[in-house]
């Protein structure tokens, strides 16, 4: 039998270990995690990572995760694995809708995907970038989540960036904080592109491909603008939830900081 090492991890402690970092209650909180990079036994699963961070946030709080959908996009940009092209088509024509209680994310974790099964909690509309939030502010940062331009001004992160939001990395990097794409938007650069994007959607009830306009968003370098704002502001706080590294960063501070990070060095 394999030997448990390190301490038990429960709701209490990771509710401890988040006020240590900075967590309070009343925050509009968007959380990015890797469920994995808190140890070896946690008391509960996500679902404690869950109630520790509604604890702290409290009832004013609002908690809000990206419940991204990938795989419900068009299939001649797949590549992890592709596709033949004969499919193309059958898939355009036959891959179910976006459906917000049923649709399973892609690549976000067992964090996010648990939590958006939970009572209370709402998911955005739109197929592809759909963000899920618990709390105070949920249906503000959620309605009104335009189909182009998924991370522009009419998106959840437009309106986290509203209520001076902050972000929390549990476990990942910068390379993970999609508030950044909210600075691609906002940013004037020479390889900005405008592309077209596709995906099956219900249109007043009746499943369609439907085709929106949104951007060439990249993050190859969004780990390079969190370490430089990191080191140019001192404005992210680092520190451990459970055995994982953390920094709660301010997003109002770190978008205004990387538009003019783009808009100097993407060229």
């Amino acid at each position: 039998m394999e030997e448990i090492r390190g301490e038990l991890i429960t709701v209490e402690t990771l509710a401890s270990d988040f006020r240590k970092l900075g967590v309070r209650e009343g925050m509009t909180l968007l959380l990015h995690s890797s469920f994995k990079s808190l140890g070896q036994w946690v008391a509960g699963g996500p679902v404690a990572v869950i109630l520790a961070l509604e604890q702290v946030l409290g009832e004013g709080g609002t908690l809000v995760m990206p419940t991204h959908s990938s795989d419900l996009t068009d299939p001649s940009g797949w590549s992890n694995p592709p596709v033949p092209e004969a499919w193309w088509q059958s898939i355009r024509e036959q891959m179910p809708a976006y459906d917000p209680d049923l649709t399973l994310l892609r690549g976000m974790g067992v964090i996010p995907e648990t939590f958006r099964k939970q009572k209370g909690v709402r998911r955005s509309s739109h197929p592809v970038h759909s963000f899920a939030a618990w709390g105070r502010h949920r249906d503000e940062i959620l309605d009104g989540h335009a189909l182009d331009a998924a991370f522009g001004e009419q998106s959840p992160l437009a309106r986290i960036y509203d209520l001076k939001g902050s972000v929390l990395l549990l476990g990942v990097d910068s390379y993970n904080n999609t508030s950044l794409h909210l600075a691609e938007y906002r940013a004037e650069y020479a390889g900005k592109q405008k592309v077209t994007a596709g995906a099956p959607m219900l249109v007043n009830g009746a499943r369609q491909w439907v085709e929106y306009r949104d951007y060439n968003w990249n993050s190859e370098d969004f780990a390079a603008i969190g370490e430089e704002f990191g080191q140019e502001t001192g404005q992210i706080t680092y520190g451990k939830v459970a055995a994982a590294a953390a920094q709660l960063i301010p997003q109002h501070e770190l978008v205004d900081y990387a538009v003019k990070w783009l808009e100097h060095k993407r060229v």
